[in-house]
């Protein structure tokens, strides 16, 4: 008889720019069809430079990809006036998940903030800060269960999407 198969989780840095841009848009059409949201528009070339730079990270099951972020110390996105002072903050953005990870009970959403948080903090930021689709609740539920905390009120951007800035303080 053989043992059951133990499936193996890994993080590693990013390095192929088309196959994370593909589980990008998986998941922005996968969460766009749940909620009714519009989807998203991403860039190909802003994929390619993050994986360049280093900033993606990846978390893999048996070699397959199923999570990436990217943790960047530039900021992405226009920060508003509500958000707190920070010295260092790092920002997560493009949080995307394989679609047979988002169901209910799937930890893969949670293991990917808990993990940007550990790169901020290795980096010295002293703030994680994102921005998110409140239409997304289960997202926005997430990262404030896990310590982010909204500023600022939701605001409709140029292209009709909804946006909510968040950010969680880190301790040294």
């Amino acid at each position: 008889m053989s043992e059951p198969h133990v499936p193996t989780w890994s993080w590693e840095t990013g390095r192929d720019p088309d196959e994370i841009h593909a589980l990008l848009c998986a998941c922005d059409a996968a969460r766009a069809a749940q909620t009714g949201s519009p989807v998203p528009q991403r860039s190909p070339a802003t994929t390619r430079l993050r994986v360049q730079e280093g900033s993606v990270h990846v978390l893999r099951r048996d070699g397959r990809l199923a999570a990436t972020f990217t943790i960047t110390r530039r900021a992405p996105f226009t920060c508003n006036d509500a958000l707190p002072a920070a010295h260092r903050p790092a920002y997560l953005g493009r949080l995307a998940v394989d679609p047979l990870w988002l169901g209910e009970g799937s930890i893969v959403g949670a293991q990917c903030i808990r993990r940007a948080v550990e790169v901020a903090q290795e980096a010295g930021a002293d703030a994680v800060r994102a921005e998110a689709n409140p239409d997304l609740t289960e997202t926005m539920k997430l990262l404030k269960l896990l310590g982010f905390r909204q500023y600022g009120p939701d605001v409709v951007d140029d292209g009709g999407f909804r946006r909510a800035q968040l950010q969680m303080k880190l301790t040294g």
